[in-house]
């Protein structure tokens, strides 16, 4: 099933809705930040542009996400249940002892996740891994992987870069979540690097940019990306951290704070408020 634009919107506020619950409800921080900001990427891959089935979560020819900054998993467990993979009552066990959804995603205990995350700065190599085995084996399947703008400061993520133009992987899609924060500061003031998408596209990479936020923008460049050929692509999506809930956007208190009864029920009240508007 393809969703409408209007019901992408719906379907990212009942996402943004679900973060903000598994945050006040989670037994630990789970981070709502860094989930909020990449939720209407990732419910245009869920909802629209991947080739997935929830009946068959291990179907050989179905695409596949990669959240590489993992800690962000709440925004890919809740869009998982909200597609059926699972039960949604399970996202009130987010990061209990034995829950099958932990502060990363594990692929062995959590129907529909891809890879494991961890360490940050992995994901795009494992990624690439994929591609790479997808390829030899003849399949037309495609490979997202989320980043933030802050893991990319991580030597692996480049040598990953380096490596998929020279492997021939045109079937890899990175998208760098450009939220301009990362959980010590701001990412400029910790390690600016002027020019990061010329560096991509100096590397053999097809550079799109779009607005994170903007949910035509997001379907139309995923398109783009997903039928483009002869090239790796990669989007530097603009988003804003915590967004949809005033008082997190641009915050980065809200990396991984819990929100307390007043606050939660300040953000409830907003994205009910905005979805009267979609």
């Amino acid at each position: 099933m393809i969703y409408s634009i209007r019901e992408l919107k719906l379907m990212a506020n009942t996402i943004c809705r679900d973060i903000v619950d598994i945050a006040y409800k989670a037994q630990g921080p789970s981070h709502p930040g860094p989930a909020l900001s990449c939720t209407d990427i990732v419910t245009a891959l869920y909802f629209n542009i991947m080739k997935i089935d929830p009946n068959n979560p291990q179907w050989a020819d179905r695409d596949r996400l990669v959240l590489s900054k993992g800690h962000a998993c709440p925004v890919i467990y809740s869009a998982l249940a909200e597609k059926g993979y699972f039960p949604k009552e399970w996202l009130e066990t987010v990061r209990s002892i034995g829950s099958r959804l932990q502060g990363h995603p594990d692929m062995k205990k959590t129907p529909g996740v891809d890879m494991t995350s961890g360490s940050l700065g992995n994901g795009l190599a494992a990624a690439l891994g994929m591609a790479v085995y997808l390829k030899h084996e003849g399949k037309s399947s495609q490979i997202y992987c989320i980043l933030g703008d802050g893991e990319i400061q991580e030597g692996l993520v480049w040598e990953s870069v380096l490596a998929a133009p020279a492997l021939g992987c045109d079937n890899i899609t990175a998208i760098v979540d450009c939220n301009h924060l990362q959980s010590c500061g701001a990412v400029p003031d910790i390690q600016n690097v002027p020019g990061m998408a010329r560096a991509w596209e100096d590397f053999g990479w097809n550079v799109l940019r779009c607005n994170g936020h903007n949910m035509e923008e997001v379907i139309s460049t995923l398109e783009v990306a997903r039928d483009f050929r002869g090239r790796p692509t990669v989007i530097m999506a603009d988003t804003v951290k915590g967004k949809g809930v005033s008082y997190m956007e641009f915050n980065n208190d809200w990396h991984q704070k819990v929100p307390t009864k007043e606050q939660y029920e300040r953000a409830v009240q907003e994205l009910e408020e905005a979805r009267k508007c979609l």
